[in-house]
């Protein structure tokens, strides 16, 4: 999962783009790039770490420009971070930087095409470089030493064509604007905002709404499944259809984990969606045990505390915060390998043992992946004196792959693969466990003004929207995705392998 912005405005928007990647930051902390233009000129600034580090002040006074695209990301298998980092140029046709959230599932196959047949070369193991040589290729088709905004539809139509997967795209084509576009079933977010200055409108595109908020910037509307919008350097807006929306089915985990409770997302509240879930779940505690004997409620910070507080309430059992955080360390979901995600749970988190002792806690978390965070707070509740330790999960069970830009382990991974919720349950070492049910969740994240049906739901039950998974694929992306293959991108990189998830 990463995080994109796009800006086009009547000033300098260096610190606008850096302000938003700040508030982006929770979709990705391992690398972070902007990339302006004005005058022609093209300014880029990337490297890995989180954006505070990567962008200093004469990094900040050298990217010069009233456009610019920013990017945030978080590590995928095989990726060495300092070549990975985003945007990605391509100096043909007019120039192009592209940020990218998502995923390519027939990247292995464009990436061959697009070196044999439209002779373009990669530098990169990215799935986003593939993409962008997609659309830099289809652009170059037009020809024409000016494109106007149907050109740039056209090539989009043609990417549309050829790209599978998830994604949400912004771009810069130099001289000419930014481009924002999202895949045809809307998995992965992207909205537009407006701001009206002395000097006329700026435009903004973003992963999450809480993006423009930050920068008081008016939310219009989320990007359609299958559009494209062109914002041109005199901040004049096109907008166009490329591909009709074959199913609207955003990503549930963006409302379970990755996105921040005061983002909207498809016309849905986050934060209603984490307390509707809290609310489910507590109804499923009644139903599976009406004479529980829980003493107090707390949740694992930070995803959680939304829907443990609903939750407590609807029990009506006492909501404390059992569990001091460490500001300064990483998610340990998206850390790159085991040993360092099993290094950073204590020092990340600490009990305070007086909302422990001598009482059966029910902990609340917004999902189990691993297990292996689980697993070690559960200890650290009973070392802080918890008589009995119940732990709850928000959502169901994580049983397969995310192949539409989460980084998701290898199924083998995942610790509620191939198992029942009670081997689960010893494997953590909980005294007693329960799981949301998937059409609770479903439930919770539906929204009568939302418009939205249904929801890429495939993490949990396996069905993936865009209907070309094969077993095949998940079998080569388990070889991709294990912590044995993301140690050995970092040792070393070899022959052409396309990484996926931008």
């Amino acid at each position: 999962m990463c995080g994109i912005v796009g800006l086009v405005g009547t000033s300098a928007v260096n610190q606008r783009l850096y302000d938003a990647l700040t508030v982006l930051q929770h979709r990705g902390q391992d690398a972070a790039g902007i990339a302006t233009s004005g005058d022609g000129g093209l300014c880029v600034r990337k490297a890995s770490g989180l954006v505070r580090d990567v962008f200093q002040q004469q990094h900040m006074l050298e990217l010069k420009g009233h456009i610019g695209i920013g990017h945030v990301r978080y590590p995928t298998a095989g990726c060495d971070s300092a070549s990975e980092a985003q945007p990605f140029y391509v100096n043909s046709p007019y120039g192009i930087c592209l940020a990218h959230n998502g995923n390519l599932t027939n990247a292995t196959e464009l990436a061959e095409v697009l070196i044999r047949e439209d002779r373009r070369h990669l530098n990169s193991t990215s799935d986003s470089e593939v993409l962008l040589n997609v659309f830099a290729s289809e652009l170059q088709r037009i020809g024409t030493p000016r494109v106007t905004p149907a050109d740039v539809f056209a090539a989009l139509e043609a990417v549309y064509r050829r790209c599978r997967g998830g994604f949400a795209v912004v771009a810069m084509v130099i001289g000419h604007g930014v481009v924002g576009f999202r895949d045809p079933n809307g998995i992965r977010p992207l909205v537009l905002g407006e701001r009206d200055t002395a000097q006329g409108k700026e435009w903004m595109l973003a992963s999450e709404s809480v993006a423009l908020d930050s920068l008081a910037f008016r939310f219009v509307r989320d990007i359609a499944p299958g559009e494209a919008v062109l914002i041109d350097e005199a901040g004049r807006l096109h907008s166009h259809r490329c591909v009709a929306a074959a199913r609207h089915a955003p990503c549930i985990f963006e409302y379970v984990y990755f996105a921040r409770p005061d983002s909207k997302i498809d016309n849905i509240s986050v934060y209603r969606a984490r307390m509707r879930m809290g609310d489910r779940l507590a109804e499923k505690i009644l139903r599976e045990r009406p004479n529980h004997d829980i003493d107090v409620v707390i949740p694992i910070p930070d995803t959680s505390r939304t829907s443990a507080l609903q939750l407590a309430q609807r029990l009506g059992l006492k909501y404390r915060e059992g569990f001091t955080k460490n500001r300064y360390i990483g998610r340990t979901f998206i850390m790159p390998g085991q040993q360092q995600r099993q290094k950073s749970v204590r020092s990340k988190l600490n009990a305070i043992d007086l909302e422990f002792r001598g009482k059966n806690v029910l902990l609340v978390d917004d999902s189990i992946v691993r297990g292996t965070t689980s697993a070690q707070i559960i200890e650290l509740a009973r070392e802080a004196g918890a008589r009995k330790v119940y732990f709850a999960s928000a959502a169901p069970p994580v049983r397969y792959p995310n192949v539409y830009g989460i980084d998701m382990p290898a199924a083998r991974e995942l610790v509620a693969a191939g198992r029942s919720v009670e081997d689960v349950m010893r494997l953590i070492g909980a005294d007693w466990l329960v799981y949301q049910d998937l059409d609770d969740l479903i439930a919770a994240c539906k929204h009568e003004d939302s418009q939205i049906e249904e929801f890429d739901t495939s993490c949990f039950s396996g069905q993936y929207v865009t209907g070309d998974i094969t077993p095949q694929y998940l079998d080569r992306l388990q070889r991709e995705r294990s912590d044995e293959a993301k140690q050995r991108g970092r040792e070393g990189r070899g022959a052409l392998k396309i990484v996926h998830g931008g």
